[in-house]
């Protein structure tokens, strides 16, 4: 019995001291003090989840179009891109759209990111004719409301794709100094464990260059999609790190400033993570809604796409925004 109770001890303890950290990540000086915490995740339902797999979800900088993969049927092959609308925020959720041929391929387009503007979409692919097994692709276009306007895709060269695989874009545009950066994992030679996080700036001629690792996000097991809220304070990413609850759970690292590094990240708790995968992670704009997709019991198909909430709390020196943009 001493045993036993030595191991709940044990179990107890590092169960607290997550919850320390998470409460000391929450009141640093990057934001997360801000928010309330998150509220519990909702299925988006029959009509964007299917029988098949759902996943990797992005949402628009205005809230009214959610970008996903699915291998749902009517599509070209594998996994495709589709895209499902709003006329608001309040309202529900659209058929999705499938992106067509121009983006789509028989074989499978993962992983969709929008670039500040709304004008580049950023996508993972297994096409041939890149450099490895899972290259990373944009499409562009001029009117960033027409979600089936996108031109042709192209490979982002061999800086930043390789041999191996590269997936899981995520673009950020620092509102400071107005760098943009492309996240995204690999499990390229040189890393720390299957799949790290790197980082690469766009440079001069349009064109982004050699990625560097971020080695305050990577460990020695997977660590996966990452989402950057707009400020560039606070960043959720899957991984399978020790402490995790089952197959990729959401995790949460904050800095003070965008030349800060990251902070350790810390488990996000019971109530986004379960025994289950969580990964493919989206924050909204205004940082108020985080979507994924989940394998957990009482789904629709193999991944379903989840929303979770929190709100803003204000300060003294808020105005009235409004921050629906869930």
């Amino acid at each position: 019995m001493r045993k036993l109770s030595c191991r709940f001890s044990l179990a107890a303890l590092w169960t607290g001291l997550q919850a320390v950290a998470l409460a000391l990540t929450l009141v640093s000086p990057a934001g997360a003090q801000r928010f309330s915490d998150w509220s519990a995740p909702v299925n988006l339902g029959p009509t964007v989840n299917s029988g098949s797999a759902d996943q990797t979800p992005v949402i628009s900088k205005d809230g009214l179009s959610l970008y996903f993969a699915s291998d749902r049927p009517g599509g070209f092959g594998g996994l495709d891109i589709w895209v499902a609308q709003r006329a608001s925020v309040k309202d529900p959720w659209g058929p999705p759209q499938n992106l067509g041929p121009i983006i789509n391929t028989p074989f499978s387009e993962i992983s969709p990111a929008l670039s500040a503007d709304g004008r580049q979409l950023f996508f993972q692919s297994a096409r041939p004719g890149g450099f490895g097994a899972l290259d990373i692709y944009v499409s562009r276009r001029h009117n960033k409301r027409d979600d089936l306007g996108w031109g042709p895709a192209e490979n982002l060269g061999s800086r930043v794709n390789t041999f191996n695989r590269e997936a899981g874009p995520e673009y950020f545009k620092d509102p400071e100094t107005g760098i943009i950066t492309l996240y995204f994992n690999s499990d390229r030679p040189g890393g720390i464990g299957g799949n790290d996080i790197y980082a690469s700036t766009l440079q001069p001629d349009g064109t982004f260059g050699s990625p560097a690792p971020v080695e305050e996000l990577s460990s020695p097991a997977d660590d996966q999609a990452l989402a950057i809220r707009r400020d560039g304070l606070e960043l959720i990413i899957a991984s399978n790190r020790l402490g995790t609850s089952g197959g990729l759970d959401l995790w949460v690292t904050t800095r003070a400033s965008t030349s800060d590094p990251w902070s350790t990240p810390v488990h996000l708790g019971p109530v986004l993570n379960s025994a289950a995968v969580e990964a493919g992670v989206a924050l909204s704009s205004k940082g108020t809604a985080l979507y994924f997709h989940s394998d957990r019991p009482g789904g629709f198909g193999a991944f379903d796409i989840y929303v979770s909430t929190r709100s803003k709390l204000k300060e003294p020196d808020d105005d009235d925004e409004d921050e629906a943009d869930k």
